[in-house]
C-alpha cells in the first residue's frame, strides 16, 4: 500500500510507516498524534502552529458508565508537528453539538468559547481552541484542517470557488471566508449537508478541510487533495512567461547579499526595537529573491496576506525598503537618516490602519513597527520578541509568497479586507490568549557575546543568560572544546537561542567575524562579556617576555579589541548596552609569583573604568566582576597555573579549593555559577542606571575590597 502511495505524490512527502502505525493499532488517539506529527513535519502541508487535526472515539462516560462519543482535537496554541497527548482537548461530542440550543448568532460568537469548557470529557485537557466547532459538527472519525500553500493559493484566488469546482469535479465543497468560530462550524456542516459525498471543503482565503474513516484514509485524502492543488498550480506557473511579472531588480551575488545584510541588520533592529528589544532573522532563498526582485512586488506587498495564520505572524503588510541593493551601508549615520522616514511612514500607516478599523472595545494599539522588512536584491528580514518567533514569521511570509505566486498564476491574488484583518489581529479572544502568555524573561530580546564561553566561567555565564531569555554567540579559540560545548548546549536549549564562532581574542579579524555572526544571525548585540583569559604564575626571575606578551595580548588587548568591536555594533542600534569584564581579585591584591597576571588584571580593571567614563553618553554601561579561585571546569587551573599557585602558598594542588575557601570571610568555594549570577545581576534591568562598578565574588577577601 505504501509503495503505491509514494508513487502517487510529487509535491508532498508520504511519511506513513506501516510498522509504526501497526504498533499503534487500536489506539485512535495515538494514531491521531502520529498522523498530526507527520503532517506538521512538511511545511508544504501546514505552517507552524497552523491548522488542526482531530479524531472521534467511543469512550466510557465516567459519570454514567455508558458509552459516549468523544472528540480529541489539538488544543489552543498547539502545533500539530510537535503535538503530544497532553496537547489535546477531549470533549463530549453530544454536549458540543447541543450548544446550538444556546447559540445567539454571529454577534455573540465569542461567548461560545467559554462554553466549550462545559463540554470537556478529559479533565487533563488543553484549553479547547477556536477551531473546535469546525471539527465537532462534521461526522467523520478523523479530520484534518491544514494550511497548505497550494490549497490557499486557490482559496485566495479571485476565481477560487470556480477553480475548486472545476479541478475536483464537485468533490470538494466551498465555504466563503469567515472568521473561525461556532458559526463557521455550522457553515461547514451546511456545506456537507448540501453536498453529500464530498471528500473535503475549501475555506475561502483560509485553508482546507479533509477527512476519512481511519487515520490512514484521512492522511491519504489530505495528501491527494493537496498534491492535486500543487500540480495544478505548478502547471499554471510553467505556462507563465514570467513569475510575478518578471524581474525588476537583479539579486546581488550571495556573498554580497550576506555582507549587506550584516551591515544593515543592526540598524534595522534599532528601528524595530523602538518599543521593545527585538531579535532578527534573515532569509535570502530563491523563493524570497524571486518575489522581492519582481515587478509585481509593488502591487502585492501592500496587499498583505490572506490566511489568518500568516497575517497574525507577519502584520498587515511588510516594509519594502527604498534602498539600492549595492548601496554603501558602511556609514551608520547616513543609513539611519535614509531609513528614518521610511520607518516613520510605516508607523503612520499602521496607526491609521488601527484608528480606521478599531472598535470601541478594541485592545490598545500594539507595536507599530514592521515585522517583515523586504530589501530588493538582498533578502528578507523579520524581527520579533525572540529568535524562534522571528524565524517562524519568516516561514509564514514565505508561505504567503507561495500563495501569492500560485494565485497570480491561476487567476488573481486577493488578500483579506483590512477590516477583516484588523478584526483578527485585535480579536478579543486573541488578546486574551496574548495576556495568558508567560511574562517575558529578564533577558528576552537581548543578544550577548561571551568570550571564552565553551568552558568554565564563560560557559556558566552563557547558560545563565540563555536560561533568562537571551540569545548567545558561544565562542572559544579551541574548536574542539567549542564543539563539545555546543553538543551540551544543544541538549539543554532551543537551537534558535545560540550560535557559535571560533574566536581568538587577539585576532581582530576573528573578533569582527564573530560580531558579524551576531548581527546576521540575531540582529546585533546588547551584552558583551569579556571572559576569555589565561594565567601564568611564576617568580619574577622565571617570567619570560613571551609570558608577559601573551598575558597582555589576551587579557588587556583582547578586552580592548572585543569591547571596541562590540561598541561599534551597539552604536549602530542606538539601544545602549552592557559591557561586563571578568577581571580578578588579583587586580587589587598583591601576591607572590604574579607580576604578569596581576598587573594585566589591574590594567583590565582600569580599562573598564576608562570605558565606563567614555561610553555613558551612548547609554552603554561598563561594569566589572572580580572572581577569585574559580577552579571548576576552568582551563586556567589545568597544569602549570595550579601548580604555581600551590607552590606559592605551600600547599598541595588537590588542597587548593579548600585553601582558598578557608582564607575567605565566608569560608566558601566559588563556582562558575556564582560569577554567572553576578553578571546577571548587572544586566537584568535592576541595575540599568549603574556603570563603572566593581562587584567582588570571591567569598570575601578583605584585601580585595575596593573601598
Amino acid at each position: 500500500m505504501s509503495t503505491v502511495a509514494i508513487k502517487q505524490f510529487k509535491h508532498v512527502s508520504y511519511l506513513w510507516d506501516e510498522a509504526k502505525a501497526a504498533s499503534l493499532a487500536g489506539d485512535e488517539v495515538a494514531l491521531l498524534i502520529y498522523r498530526s506529527n507527520m503532517l506538521g513535519a512538511d511545511l508544504r502541508l501546514t505552517n507552524y502552529g497552523g491548522g488542526n487535526t482531530s479524531c472521534k472515539t467511543i469512550e466510557k462516560d465516567p459519570l454514567t458508565g455508558e458509552e459516549t462519543e468523544v472528540m480529541w482535537i489539538k488544543g489552543s496554541g498547539g502545533d500539530i508537528g510537535t503535538l503530544t497527548r497532553s496537547g489535546l482537548a477531549g470533549l463530549y461530542v453530544d454536549r458540543l453539538r447541543s450548544l446550538t440550543k444556546v447559540y445567539r448568532g454571529l454577534a455573540h460568537e465569542d461567548e461560545m468559547v467559554e462554553l466549550f469548557n462545559h463540554c470537556i470529557y478529559d479533565l487533563a485537557s488543553k484549553a479547547p481552541s477556536i477551531d473546535t466547532p469546525l471539527h465537532g459538527f462534521l461526522p467523520f472519525k478523523h479530520i484534518d484542517h491544514l494550511h497548505p500553500d497550494a490549497a490557499i493559493a486557490i482559496a485566495a484566488a479571485k476565481d477560487g470557488k470556480k477553480i475548486t469546482q472545476e479541478l475536483f469535479g464537485g468533490t470538494i465543497g466551498w465555504v466563503e471566508w469567515q472568521r473561525p468560530g461556532f458559526d463557521l462550524g455550522l457553515k461547514l456542516k451546511q456545506c456537507l449537508d448540501e453536498n453529500p459525498g464530498i471528500r473535503g471543503i475549501m475555506l475561502g482565503s483560509h485553508g482546507l478541510f479533509t477527512w476519512g474513516d481511519t487515520a490512514y484514509e484521512c492522511y491519504i485524502n489530505s495528501l491527494e487533495v493537496i498534491d492535486k492543488c500543487a500540480s495544478y498550480i505548478e502547471s499554471a506557473i510553467a505556462k507563465q512567461p514570467a513569475v510575478f511579472g518578471g524581474e525588476k531588480v537583479k539579486a546581488l551575488p550571495e556573498a554580497q547579499r550576506i555582507s549587506q545584510a550584516t551591515l544593515l541588520s543592526p540598524v534595522l533592529r534599532g528601528f524595530c526595537s523602538s518599543a521593545v528589544n527585538m531579535i532578527g532573522h534573515f532569509v535570502h532563498t530563491d523563493v524570497v529573491l524571486q518575489y522581492i526582485n519582481s515587478k509585481n512586488l509593488a502591487k502585492l506587498a501592500p496587499m498583505g496576506t490572506s490566511c489568518p495564520d500568516h497575517f497574525l505572524r507577519t502584520k498587515i503588510s511588510p516594509l519594502v525598503l527604498e534602498l539600492a541593493p549595492d548601496a554603501d551601508l558602511t556609514d551608520p549615520a547616513a543609513l539611519k537618516t535614509a531609513l528614518a522616514p521610511q520607518f516613520e511612514a510605516y508607523r503612520k500607516m499602521y496607526t491609521e490602519y488601527y484608528e480606521t478599523c478599531k472598535h470601541p472595545n478594541s485592545p490598545a494599539i500594539r507595536d507599530a513597527n514592521p515585522v517583515v522588512i523586504l530589501y530588493p536584491g538582498v533578502g528578507m528580514f523579520t524581527f520579533a520578541k525572540d529568535k524562534s518567533t522571528a524565524r517562524i514569521a519568516a516561514e509564514f511570509y514565505v508561505n504567503a509568497i507561495n500563495v501569492m505566486r500560485g494565485a497570480e498564476a491561476i487567476s488573481e491574488y486577493t488578500s483579506l479586507p483590512r477590516q477583516e484583518a484588523f478584526d483578527i489581529e485585535y480579536w478579543l479572544l486573541e488578546e486574551a490568549k496574548l495576556q495568558r502568555l508567560p511574562k517575558p524573561k529578564a533577558l528576552s530580546g537581548k543578544i550577548a557575546l561571551v568570550t571564552g564561553s565553551a568552558g568554565g566561567i564563560g560557559k556558566a555565564i552563557a547558560k545563565k543568560f540563555i536560561e533568562e531569555g537571551a540569545c548567545i554567540v558561544i565562542n572559544d579559540n579551541d574548536e574542539s572544546r567549542l564543539n563539545t560545548s555546543l553538543e551540551d548546549f544543544s541538549k539543554k536549549f532551543n537551537k534558535d537561542n545560540f550560535g557559535s564562532a571560533v574566536l581568538d581574542v587577539t585576532d581582530k579579524a576573528a573578533i569582527e567575524a564573530a560580531f558579524d555572526k551576531a548581527a546576521l544571525q540575531f540582529g546585533g548585540v546588547d551584552i558583551v562579556v569579556n571572559c576569555a583569559g589565561l594565567s601564568i604564575s611564576k617568580p619574577l626571575e622565571e617570567h619570560t617576555e613571551k609570558d608577559w606578551d601573551l598575558l597582555y595580548d589576551v587579557l588587556v588587548k583582547g578586552q580592548f579589541l572585543v569591547t571596541q568591536a562590540g561598541v561599534n555594533l551597539m552604536r549602530k542600534q542606538d539601544l545602549g548596552g552592557d559591557v561586563l569584564n571578568i577581571v580578578s581579585k588579583n587586580a587589587l591584591v598583591s601576591g607572590p609569583n604574579n607580576a604578569g597576571y596581576g598587573s594585566a588584571k589591574a590594567a583590565q580593571l582600569h580599562l573598564s573604568r576608562l570605558n565606563a567614563a567614555e561610553l555613558g553618553k551612548d547609554h552603554i554601561r561598563v561594569n566589572t566582576v572580580n572572581p577569585d579561585a574559580v577552579i571548576s571546569d576552568s582551563k586556567i587551573w589545568e597544569g602549570a597555573w595550579a601548580q604555581g599557585r600551590a607552590k606559592a602558598y605551600g600547599v598541595a594542588v588537590e588542597d587548593l579549593p579548600a585553601f582558598y575557601a578557608k582564607r575567605t570571610l565566608l569560608n566558601e568555594i566559588i563556582l562558575p555559577e556564582d560569577i554567572a549570577n553576578g553578571c546577571y545581576a548587572f544586566v537584568n534591568g535592576l541595575l540599568s542606571k549603574s556603570t563603572g562598578n566593581v562587584l567582588n565574588i570571591d567569598g570575601g577577601v578583605a584585601a580585595g575590597f575596593v573601598r
